[in-house]
């Protein structure tokens, strides 16, 4: 356990931070997976989720909690199956 004051802050701070960053990255993966969804059943309705997954993953990478070049391969892997079924 945590002796000193900025130790027990620290564990504050890294709590709220553990939080907020599982609750983006769970809006994440929903979004990318309804995005596949779309893909996969072959809808009109699948650009638009693509593109709603493209700014999730966009989101999070500004605030940190994905790096830049996971987002940027899944986002890639969206647009080229979006791009190989139309």
């Amino acid at each position: 356990m945590a002796n000193t004051p900025s130790a027990r802050k620290r564990i504050r701070q890294n709590e709220k931070r553990r939080l907020r960053n599982r609750a983006v990255r769970s809006t994440v993966r929903s979004s990318v997976k309804s995005a596949r969804e779309a893909l996969a059943s072959k809808g009109t309705d699948s650009a638009a989720a693509v593109s709603d997954a493209i700014r999730a993953l966009d989101r999070a990478v500004t605030k940190g909690i994905l790096h830049r070049n996971t987002a940027a391969r899944r986002k890639s892997a969206l647009v080229r199956t979006l791009n190989a079924r139309a």
